[in-house]
């Protein structure tokens, strides 16, 4: 009966790291995961779960990291103090961390991480190249400083949506600017949670990040009131389905243009940031003298808060660590993925045929 036991925990075990094995190398048409995976089991696993992590203001990723990093110390300690030789004792913790390592990626692929392979949205909307040029960005760029410009006093005198709470305005406009794409289902909202890696995302220059297990909105507690309502509305796009952080960007961008002006201010404030990093420095410089002196000032709050929070080394492993993620999950560009927003605001046309990027008045 011993044997018996042993040999079924073998093979599941072998089954779980055969598994991981296979989700991670073999190839699954773009395709297919969009219409099996991210537009039918997706979505009801999503309301399943950010339903369940909503009844709680604690992160349950934070819950699940103690639990399993405790579990595995307590079993590794176990193991040191048998009497067992020292090479078969490494070998068994090994083992142990190979199959709990399975286990985590399974469970990321068929919670939320499958969408990385869905058909990104450059290939899936309409998408002219020769509208993104040196000129339409710096056209595109004197735009968002025109709507920052007229945004500001009333954004600010009206507030901006609460840090911690789920906000039915961003959940609107999140909700017209997937219809407006043609992709995905309606979500359930994630309640803005403070995560115990809240020193990690300071000093790592991390603005939010999305729980792929709970799919839970992590928020840092630096970001300044008139950056959170974008950077809600990225992890919550990511909610949605857009795995790839262009694609995250593009969104959220859409959902602030569709919410009330103080969100339609985070929007314009997050783009034409993007944008003057793209359109060469003399260019830059020369479209921020126009800058009233309100976005000018919540521009150079955001640079210090950088100052003030980043750890230059920290921030550099760790986005060498998620470049390497997403390269993993097959996000070719990296963490330059987070520029594709601009490519995608001047190029691609919706599919009622309207531009992305609103014409100047």
């Amino acid at each position: 009966m011993e044997c018996g036991g042993i040999a079924r925990g073998l093979r599941w075990r072998i089954a779980l790291v055969a598994g991981a094995a296979i989700a991670a190398v073999v190839p699954v048409p773009q395709a297919v995961v969009e219409r099996l995976y991210s537009e039918g089991l997706y979505p009801s696993v999503q309301r399943m779960l950010t339903t369940t992590s909503n009844f709680t203001r604690l992160p349950i990723l934070d819950l699940l990291i103690v639990l399993v990093v405790a579990g595995f110390l307590a079993l590794a300690w176990r193991d040191l103090r048998s009497r067992q030789p020292w090479p078969l004792t490494l070998v068994r913790i090994a083992v142990r961390a190979l199959v709990v390592g399975s286990g985590a990626y399974l469970a990321f692929v068929i919670a939320w991480g499958l969408n990385y392979r869905r058909i990104p949205l450059i290939e899936a909307l309409p998408y002219e190249p020769r509208r993104v040029t040196a000129d339409s960005a710096q056209r595109a760029a004197a735009l968002a400083v025109e709507q920052v410009n007229a945004l500001h006093d009333g954004a600010h005198a009206s507030g901006f949506p609460s840090g911690d709470e789920i906000d039915g305005r961003l959940a609107d406009g999140l909700r017209r600017a997937v219809g407006d794409i043609g992709r995905g289902a309606s979500i359930v909202p994630a309640r803005p949670k403070t995560t115990a890696l809240d020193w990690y995302f300071r000093r790592a220059g991390v603005d939010g990040m999305t729980d792929p297990f709970f799919l839970e909105t992590l928020v840092a507690t630096d970001v300044l009131p008139f950056e959170r309502p974008f950077v809600v509305l990225h992890e919550w796009s990511h909610l949605a389905g857009f795995a790839d952080e262009g694609d995250a960007n593009f969104v959220a961008w859409l959902a602030c243009l569709r919410s009330t002006p103080s969100v339609q201010y985070s929007g314009w404030l997050f783009l034409y940031s993007q944008i003057a990093q793209s359109i060469g420095r003399d260019a830059s410089v020369a479209i921020a003298k126009q800058l009233a002196p309100g976005p000018r000032a919540d521009l150079q709050a955001i640079r210090d808060r950088f100052v003030r929070h980043v750890s230059p080394r920290v921030a550099a492993v760790g986005w060498r660590a998620y470049d390497a993620y997403l390269k993993a999950n097959r996000v070719e560009a990296g963490t330059n993925s987070y520029a594709q927003v601009v490519r995608l605001a001047l190029g691609v046309r919706l599919p009622s045929g309207a531009p992305a990027f609103p014409a100047p008045q």
